[in-house]
Parts: structure tokens; sequence; C-alpha cells
């Protein structure tokens, strides 16, 4: 990998800082999850693609290829963001710089958080972090991407007359 660490880190708190839903809607949750599975269709990736807003979960979806497991992935990321209120990659990455895995501080439990990409806020303006996106299955950075093209795919088309 060519990227430095921190070149990562702060590319990844510039996707946290701009990436701002206006509102975020039971049918914002339905749009965003489709799109996320029209992704996963079109390239053929076997993911699980969840979306939460406080503590429903308003979309969840499994593609072919995947397991269970992957839903077990997705609790642990969810707890990540919710308990840092930053994106599990960040934490990971926040935790690597620092010289430590972040499933091997003593005070994180490792079967019940995960600083693993592929769990990003969704941040209302104005308002804060209101839920979670997640997607399991690919390698780490490929989890954290896909949700992030997702969201930033969505919140291009939001104001475009579009119905929700």
């Amino acid at each position: 990998m060519s990227d430095s660490i921190e070149s990562i880190i702060r590319a990844v708190e510039e996707e946290e800082r701009t990436l701002l839903f206006p509102t975020f809607t039971n049918d914002d949750a339905l749009r965003l999850g489709g799109l996320l599975v029209d992704l996963a269709r079109e390239r053929s990736l076997a993911v699980t693609v969840d979306i939460t807003r406080g503590d429903q979960q308003l979309f969840h979806a499994a593609m072919a290829g995947t397991a269970a497991h992957n839903d077990v992935w997705i609790t642990r990321k969810v707890r990540t963001v919710r308990e840092f209120a930053s994106s599990s990659y960040l934490v990971g990455l926040r935790a690597q710089k620092g010289g430590t895995a972040f499933e091997d501080a003593p005070w994180i439990d490792p079967l019940r958080y995960a600083g693993h990409g592929g769990a990003f806020p969704i941040t209302v303006e104005g308002v804060g972090m209101v839920g979670t996106v997640t997607v399991s299955g690919l390698p780490q950075r490929d989890d954290h991407a896909l949700a992030v093209e997702a969201i930033t795919t969505f919140l291009a088309t939001a104001g475009s007359g579009s119905d929700g």
C-alpha cells in the first residue's frame, strides 16, 4: 500500500466531515440500502448490508456467498461506531497508528467491538450521528469504500427530484 496511514486517516476524517445527510428517514434507508445492493450485484460482491437509525434496524440484506458470521461482524462494527462516533475503519486506523490493534486495547472486548472497516456513521446536519450504514464481506478497506461510495452517490442524487 503506497498511502501512509496518516494520509488514509486524513482522507477518512474528511469523508466523515463532508458526508452529511440533510435528514435521514426510513425511506432514505431503503433507497441507500437498495443502492448498496445494486452496487454489490453489479460487481458480484458477496456482502451483507445493514442500515440502522438509533437502535432500529431499517435495512438488512445478505448477498449470495455471505454467511451468518457477517452479521456478527456487522454487530461488532456498529457498536464501535456508536461507542466512538467515528467509522469503524477510522477507529482501527487510529489504533494501528498508535502501534497496536484496536482489539488488543485492554478496555476493548474483541467479541463486542471491531476496529475493522465497513461501518460508517450516518450524520444529519445540525443533529449529529443518528445511525450507521455497514458493509461486511470484503477486505476492510473495500467494505469501507463501498459504504462511502454508496453514501456519496446517495447524497449527490438526494436533491435531484427523487421522491424520498
